[in-house]
């Protein structure tokens, strides 16, 4: 939040994340005095000098451009109409049908007697706007259902109890009544009913509480009590009727819903996730369909997701997980325009089917988590939920949550389970993101794989095994409000000002503005105002010194000289005479809002004050900052709330709060969380006090968390990653009592101090995922932020948030950058020993964390049953010099696996290279060796270019005994190979080792009764790469061959070639090398590897383009996806390329 606009992440100095170098250091560096020892060196450049440089009025052009562009993304004038009302439709007739011949079956009409009774108790039938249910028209039905399907079942109206039971049989785990069809027809209506509501703008959002449920429904078959898809239904309903393009379905019923995800398993315009209990195939439906490794066939591959528990007693912490970790990131990059809920209760605790342990909290947290997308058009469908009272308090925890109440707290949070495995020890998170990885590219992750025990030996306490069953299912609590959110500001905070210098960043229009678009917005209207008040001196001493606070009140009497001197001896500091009594009221009106909330008045709020705090050291001002706000409004709250509440921080202004962080960290009912730029250690406030590092101390150790950035343009998709990966998960371990936000607004688009991106779109999504925490108990304190603008929209995005308004669509316009995920890793790495919740997976060593892994794995299966089988083909290619073409060698087939002999016939200076797999449309594959700019990913060959070629080598080829394919791939350019190669013919190429010529077995088939046992087989496998045995006379070693993705989400960014071509031989553009360069494949500048001066890296983390073609081999490696890609759409240009390169087309290149 601070003075110095220094920069060390410009293009020419900044520190490579793969290339580290000690950051330059300022020859003036100094220990500053009246600061507190300790506290770090801080650079000498002050205000005055950064004014230079940068103030307001006269920054560079560049800055200035950039700060232009950055408040034209704003929408400063549009306000969106917000939606209100949440409908429901219960209808008496749902409950005119029940099993004839059971009285004792579980689906029966007492579930929704029981619903409604709890619903009136609490009041909630009132409170929500009411539909008419409508049966739905055959037409409708057959957007999912055969008409043949629907007469059948139109005809059991006419059929008695016997031919009922006869035709019931026929399917597995139904009854049928004459009033089925109609109640079916009538609960699929329901729901269409709603959806019209929701899309039609009468209301934000529903709940349809109908039976039978529907999610087992299949095109032209009745199963497990379902006889039509509601949901299914929903979802091509409003595709068909109100054009919507994208779908969520979220099927949280313990029972996977296979009938939903046979409906769109091919569709990539609706996005399925399920979340279930699977135990391996032993739990119905007993589909292999059910586990993580189906994610869909030919266009919809990707879009159908599935989390499959493999053991009962799962609880609130392992939802809100797979939410966190895997849901709510892809619903992001899906962007969905309506969310359909299979709302099914049954991994509620004390169900006799479900046999989870979640509780009706839980659930409002998942509801709360779902209501940020789509613009919050949210509608949940009942399904399943067997135990009446677990049912009834769900359903109403559910329709509180989207009412608008707040989030319950969860009575025991704890962690995710880290004994729910798959196979041997890989949990199915871990497996479900390795499924998914592929196909979204927001899943990237820099540095993590699977979980494993915890490696570093830390003594924490293991979760408990199996059930983990509380004494009582927990009521939640639903506390009425006056207000929704308080709102303080005092105009006399203006009082502080720069006395010489009114070009200072932080003016007192700051809070004026702010204030100013909340009115014009109607916001402050819906606020409570409250009154500030300056704070005491017993509060203030709290977090100050005595001798700290009489030296800032003595300023008063100063003399303009005096003060000039005083403010000198700060860091960053000006003081005028109105300086402490501006500081006291920002700290006090904080004081007053804390109260306002701990008593009830509020459930949160807004504190607009100035001067900012999170810098204020204990004795010391320090980035215009005096006293530490949010350190006093904590402990004020846990001096009145007379017990050591506990309370998260959560920084997110750009500059770290030193301040903030030295107060807390010895103490443990503290949470300290910051997202920051430190940009190794040269960012404000200097020094190493914001590292990842730095995680508290003494009984605060681990409850100091430092999200730093190491350079500038960290947007929503960062902050969102941090938020996902990291923040949330922490938070909901620790459990707050009460949330403060540090909410600096430097890191919005346009600050000409933080140089980030955030939108106010991203804050607000930032502030709803908070507000599912404390009971909703949370409260913005206003922070750094320096342009008007920007601060304004965004402080009034987080309100609207704040007030209940759903967050705004937010489109994430790039994956997270690798920088930034780098940095996520390095905070996870250092607190994984503390938080268990960060122990879903396991944290490699950077630099190895994308390269192949000495593991011999079985090549994964085909994703489409009936696929051609996958083939891996290593070739190697060097060039010719005498002729100038590439030589190649023939292709080897159908041998694994396949062994490399290496001779001394020439010298064996093969180092530092990297092997590249090139599939052909055919799906085999070829694998070139070169020196390419695989950043941290790819085979290393150890050879220092592609025209170095490895001596003396064979090929000794051991076939496949069950192998008769004896088909030639299509690109192998030369034909007749024998098994043993000869020097000169392996210097050429390896070519197509076919790993595997099982096909998969279809992924819905269903698991035979004497099969249901862990899964053994399916699915991707985690690792691609393939041994490639070398032995010899030289030392042994194992080289590796890695499958190049077939495709990957960011082809899209390939744009059409230039009409001059390309130029093979072109330089670097930063530093003129003229060896192994890149050319990038949206903008086709040309940079060289990483292995020169790694100029293409750094393009790619400025421009965030990720797709690169080297221009020593052709490769093409995809920065995002931390992969090789091979794919239809990279062959032109790859063909220009090579014609270019060699003279002549490459071969079979189309």
């Amino acid at each position: 939040m601070t003075s110095t606009g220094q920069d060390s992440t410009t293009t020419k100095q900044r520190r490579s994340i793969h290339n580290p170098q000690t950051p330059p250091q300022d020859s003036s560096i100094i220990s500053k005095p009246g600061v507190k020892k300790g506290t770090g060196l801080r650079s000498s450049p002050r205000l005055a000098e950064v004014k230079k440089k940068g103030r307001m009025k006269k920054l560079s052009q560049a800055a200035e451009q950039e700060l232009i562009q950055g408040i034209q993304v704003l929408d400063l004038t549009t306000e969106t109409k917000t939606l209100s009302g949440t409908g429901l439709v219960f209808d008496e007739q749902l409950n005119d049908f029940h099993c004839l011949w059971d009285d004792s079956f579980p689906e029966g009409p007492e579930r929704l007697h029981a619903i409604k009774e709890q619903l009136i108790q609490e009041g909630l039938l009132d409170r929500c706007v009411s539909f008419q249910a409508r049966f739905a028209e055959k037409e409708e039905l057959m957007l999912v259902h055969s008409l043949e399907y629907i007469d059948l079942m139109e005809t059991t109206q006419y059929m008695n109890e016997g031919e009922l039971r006869v035709l019931a049989d026929t399917y597995d785990s139904v009854y049928l009544h004459p009033n089925s069809y109609n109640c079916a027809c009538l609960a699929s209506g329901s729901v269409l009913r709603l959806v019209d509501a929701i899309l039609g703008a009468e209301i934000r959002n529903g709940m349809a509480i109908v039976r039978p449920p529907g999610h087992h429904a299949q095109h032209s078959l009745m199963d497990g009590y379902c006889m039509f898809n509601h949901v299914a239904v929903a979802a091509r309903y409003a595709q068909q009727k109100h054009g919507i393009q994208r779908v969520l379905i979220v099927d949280w019923d313990v029972h996977h819903g296979q009938g939903t995800q046979f409906t769109f398993d091919q569709d990539p315009s609706v996005l399925y996730f399920s979340i279930h209990r699977y135990e391996q195939g032993r739990f119905w439906p007993h589909l292999k369909a059910s586990n993580w490794s189906t994610t869909g066939f030919g266009q919809g591959q990707g879009y159908t997701i599935n989390v499959p528990w493999n053991q009962v007693g799962m609880r609130d912490a392992d939802y809100i997980a797979a939410f966190l970790q895997i849901l709510l990131p892809v619903a992001l990059e899906f962007q969905p325009q309506l969310v359909l809920v299979a709302a099914g209760f049954d991994a509620l605790q004390g169900d006799p089917k479900g046999e989870m342990a979640a509780t009706p909290a839980g659930f409002a947290q998942l509801t709360h988590m779902l209501m940020g997308l789509a613009g919050g058009r949210l509608l949940l469908s009942l399904e399943g939920g067997y135990n009446l009272r677990s049912l009834a308090e769900g359903v109403s925890a559910s329709l509180h949550t989207l009412l608008g109440d707040p989030c319950p707290m969860l009575e025991s949070p704890g962690a995710p389970c880290r004994r729910e495995k798959v196979g041997p020890s890989l949990p199915t998170l871990s497996c479900t993101l390795e499924a998914l990885a592929p196909f979204w590219e927001i899943l990237v992750r820099s540095g993590d794989s699977l979980d494993e025990d915890n490696e570093d030996g830390d003594n924490e306490e293991e979760e408990e095994e199996g059930p983990w069953p509380p004494p009582a299912l927990p009521i939640p609590m639903w506390p009425i409000f006056q207000s929704r959110t308080g709102l303080v500001y005092d105009q006399r905070m203006m009082d502080h000002y720069n006395m010489w210098d009114n070009q200072h960043p932080e003016v007192p229009q700051r809070v004026s503005r702010i204030m100013s678009r909340l009115e014009e917005l109607g916001l402050a209207g819906r606020c409570l105002m409250l009154p500030a008040r300056p704070a005491t001196d017993a509060e203030l001493l709290t977090c100050h010194s005595a001798e700290y606070v009489a030296r800032l009140r003595a300023t008063e009497k100063m003399r303009t000289r005096e003060l000039y001197r005083e403010s000198a001896s700060f860091d960053s500091i000006y003081i005028c005479p109105s300086t402490f009594a501006s500081a006291q009221l920002a700290t006090g009106a904080t004081c007053c809002l804390v109260e306002a909330v701990l008593a009830g008045e509020v459930l949160n709020g807004v504190a607009l004050v100035r001067p900012p705090g999170h810098h204020a050291e204990q004795d010391a001002a320090c980035g215009f900052c005096f006293f530490n706000s949010v350190a006093v409004a904590a402990r004020h709250a846990q001096a009145i709330s007379g017990h050591p509440l506990r309370i998260l921080i959560v920084d997110w202004d750009v500059h770290h709060g030193n301040g903030t962080q030295h107060i807390f960290e010895d103490d443990p009912s503290v949470l300290y969380i910051s997202l920051h730029r430190y940009d190794y250690g040269t960012f404000f406030p200097m020094g190493d006090e914001g590292a990842p590092s730095q995680v508290g101390r003494a009984a605060g150790t681990g409850f100091t968390v430092n999200v730093a950035w190491n350079g500038p343009r960290m947007g929503d998709s960062e902050y969102l990653a941090a938020w996902h990966r990291l923040v949330l998960p922490i938070a909901y371990e620790f459990n707050p009592e009460l949330v403060l936000v540090s909410a600096g607004f430097d890191a919005a688009w346009g600050d000409p101090l933080g140089g980030c991106h955030l939108s106010p779109e991203g804050y607000a999504h930032l502030t709803h995922l908070l507000m599912g925490l404390a009971s909703g108990r949370i409260i913005l304190i206003l922070e750094g932020g320096y342009n008007l603008a920007s601060i304004s929209e965004s402080m009034a995005a987080c309100t609207r948030t704040l007030l209940g308004d759903p967050p705004p669509l937010l489109t994430l316009s790039r994956p997270p950058l690798l920088g930034a995920l780098e940095s996520i890793t390095d905070t996870i790495q250092a607190h994984r020993r503390y938080w268990r919740s960060l122990r879903t997976t396991k944290i490699e060593d950077k630099e190895e964390s994308f390269s192949s892994k000495s593991i011999t794995k079985e090549a994964p299966q085909p994703a489409n049953p009936g696929s051609a089988k996958k083939l891996t083909m290593l070739e190697e290619s060097i060039l010719d010099e005498s002729l100038g073409k590439a030589t190649s060698a023939a292709s080897v087939q159908e041998s694994t696996p396949a062994v490399v002999e290496l001779t001394q016939d020439q010298p064996s200076e093969a180092a530092t290279g990297e092997a590249m797999l090139d599939h052909t449309t055919s799906e085999a594959a070829t694998l070139n060796q070169t020196t390419s700019e695989a950043a941290t990913g790819g085979a290393t060959l150890d050879q220092t270019t592609t025209e170095e070629a490895v001596g003396g080598a064979k090929l000794i080829q051991t076939p496949q005994a069950s192998s008769t394919d004896n088909q030639t791939p299509p690109t192998s350019p030369v034909q007749g190979a024998t098994s043993q190669l000869s020097l000169s013919t392996l210097i050429g190429n390896l070519r197509t080792l076919e790993l595997d010529d099982k096909a998969q077995e279809a992924p819905g088939s269903e698991i035979p009764e004497e099969e249901r046992l862990p899964e053994a087989s399916g699915g991707q496998d985690v690792d691609d790469s393939v041994p490639m045995q070398a032995s010899g006379d030289i030392d042994q070693a194992m080289f590796y061959a890695v499958t190049p993705l077939l495709w990957c989400p960011h082809l899209v960014a390939v744009r059409p070639i230039p009409e001059a071509g390309l130029d093979v031989t072109q330089p670097c553009q930063d530093c003129g090398a003229l060896q192994e360069n890149w050319v990038c494949l949206s903008c086709y500048e040309v940079y060289c590897s990483r292995y020169i001066n790694a100029h293409m890296m750094q393009h790619h983390e400025s421009s965030g383009h990720p797709l690169v073609l080297s221009y020593t081999d052709l490769s093409t490696w995809c920065y995002s996806c931390q992969a090789y890609v091979h794919h239809q759409t990279l062959l032109d240009v790859k063909n220009v390329a090579h014609q270019n390169k060699f003279g002549e087309d490459m071969p079979h290149s189309h």
